[in-house]
Order: structure tokens, then sequence, then C-alpha cells
């Protein structure tokens, strides 16, 4: 057999498994979306579910669990989550002998509603800020079973660079000035405390693309791959980064905020790391995108692709796109 790096799993055949290892009906399942992990929409006669089959090069095994376990977690304690079913066996995983290896797979419940409708408005940013508030404030007493690389700041950092640095040797000017960036973050964020309140479990990926609303009062979360040990500033600098990388309106991340800290506050100090974390989470997201159109969409990486997502790391450097302390 040639060997296959990727494979895409033949929905029928998917269908034909869920409904052998679930308590399920399926009539009916799409391939829906290809990104980190493969994604499948499947219908029984009243129900609407998610299957995500995980790549084998992305995630390991216990990082997957790890992933699972918080979310039964965060379901437990009331954090409104798209969670893990289990199989007829009380499993909460299967693998699938795939052509490039064993595959892991997990069934979710779909989340009710839709994403936003042009994103977040202030009274869904207000509610998502709560909401992530409630999760960090939880989390803590999540004791997990698993181990998973913790997001520490230093290691996204190195790793990010790893990635990108390589694709910007020809490019001397543009070179240097991502390293001098790179280099001063490491600076910043030299102080930043690393014991609870300020680091706990996180979600990794807050923002609108990974929620459901059925009103502006109700919402369901999803899409837990990148969640860790890690700082909670660092969630708010990730919904911080890709706020200001699609253009929302200031108000919408004032409105997050002000929810986050009705529920708990973030001490001044804490806020001057704002700035340095939401660019170290723009060049982890560079970082991710980067690997994963190296193996689907090489044809992306051309001379725009770096050079815009360069000019975006600067303009995040502005401390006019932060809040006044």
């Amino acid at each position: 057999m040639f060997p296959v790096f990727c494979s895409l799993l033949a929905p029928p055949a998917v269908a034909e498994l869920i409904s052998s290892k679930y308590h399920l009906g399926i009539i009916r399942c799409q391939f829906w979306h290809r990104g980190l992990s493969d994604i499948y929409l499947l219908e029984t006669e009243n129900e609407l579910y998610i299957l995500k089959v995980y790549h084998c090069h992305w995630r390991k095994q216990e990082d997957i669990y790890f992933e699972l376990e918080f979310l039964k977690f965060l379901k437990s304690n009331h954090i409104p989550v798209s969670d893990p079913l289990e199989t007829k066996e009380g499993e909460f995983c299967i693998s699938i002998e795939a052509p490039e290896g064993i595959r892991q797979a997990a069934l979710f419940n779909y989340a009710p509603g839709a994403v936003a409708v042009g994103d977040l408005n202030p009274q869904q940013g207000h509610l998502l800020g709560v909401t992530l508030a409630k999760l960090h404030r939880c989390s803590g007493s999540f004791r997990p079973s698993y181990p998973r690389q913790p997001l520490i700041l230093e290691y996204i950092l190195e790793q990010s660079l790893e990635d990108i640095t390589p694709f910007l040797q020809e490019r001397k000017k543009e070179l240097q000035d991502f390293q001098d960036i790179t280099n001063n973050l490491l600076k910043e964020i030299i102080n930043l405390p690393a014991e609870s309140p300020y680091w706990t479990v996180c979600w990794g990926d807050p923002h609108s693309g990974n929620i459901h609303f059925v009103s502006d009062e109700e919402l369901t979360l999803f899409d837990f791959d990148q969640c860790g040990y890690g700082y909670r500033l660092f969630d708010i600098a990730k919904f911080w980064q890709v706020t200001l990388q699609s253009g929302l309106s200031r108000s919408i991340r004032d409105s997050f905020l002000s929810g986050y800290q009705s529920c708990q506050s973030i001490p001044e100090f804490e806020f001057l790391y704002l700035k340095p974390l939401t660019q170290i989470a723009h060049i982890w997201a560079w970082s991710i995108s980067l690997n994963a159109a190296k193996y689907y969409d090489y044809c992306r990486l051309d001379e725009y692709y770096f050079t815009k997502r360069l000019q975006h790391l600067k303009r995040i450097g502005s401390n006019d796109l932060y809040p006044k302390l």
C-alpha cells in the first residue's frame, strides 16, 4: 500500500461504525470540515451529533484523553460545553484503524444554536466573558488522569520560532524584525506569576467560531483541542488576538472584559501582560496555521501570507489596542 499521511474516512462507513459503538441509530453522516481534526455531522431521527476524528500527527492519545476528561469535568460543574458521549462499553474515545495508523475519535452532543451572525454583539461578548471566568474559576480543582503539554509561553514561542523562522530566511529584514519582537516578548513575560489563580486549566481557543448561541443569554462552548494548563490571561489574550485580526469592534472586547471581571477580578499588574500575551497568541496561531498549510494547502504559503502576519504582529504591539489602567 502506498504510504498515506492523512486519510479521509468514508461517511457511510463512519455512520456504520458509530451505530455499532453507541446506542444510536445513525441515519445520515456528512463529512463536515477538515481542520486540526476531521469533523463529521451525524444525524439520528431526532438529534444531531459531532464526531471528531483526530489526526495521527497532531495529538497523542493522552492529549486527547486529557481534553475529553476536562470537558466532562466542566459539564459536571455546569459550564455549558459540548461534552463527549460514552460508547456502549463506557469509553469516551474509540480507535479507528486508518491507512496511516490508529486514529482516535470522539462523539459529541451537537452544540445547540449557531455561530453568531456577523460575529458577537455586546451582550454575547459579555456572556462569553462571564462564562470564561466561571470556567477558569472551577478548573482550578480539575485533577487530570492523563498528562498534557502545558501552555508554557516560552515553549509556545520556542516551538513557533522553529516553525516560522525557516520561511523567513530569504527575507533578512523581516526575519530580523520577527526575532527582535520575539526576544522582547520573552523579556516582557518573565515575571508573570505561574500560580493560582493566574495559572489554571484553560480553554486555549476562545473565540466566536467555537461558540454556538441559542440567544444572547444562552451559549455552548466547543473545540477544546488547544486546552491545557496555562495562564488565564492567555485565554483572554487569545480572544483579543482573534477579535483584532477579524476587525471586531473594541466595544465587544470591552463587553467581554466587563463580563469576565463581573465574575472574577483581574488585578492591575496582570493587565500589564495582556499586550505581550496577545502577540504570543498571534505567533502561536500563525505557527498552527503554517503547520496545517504545509500538509494540506501549501499554495497558501506565499509572500503575502508571511507579510500579512508579520504586519499584524507589529500592529497589535500598539498600546492603544489595550485597556487603559
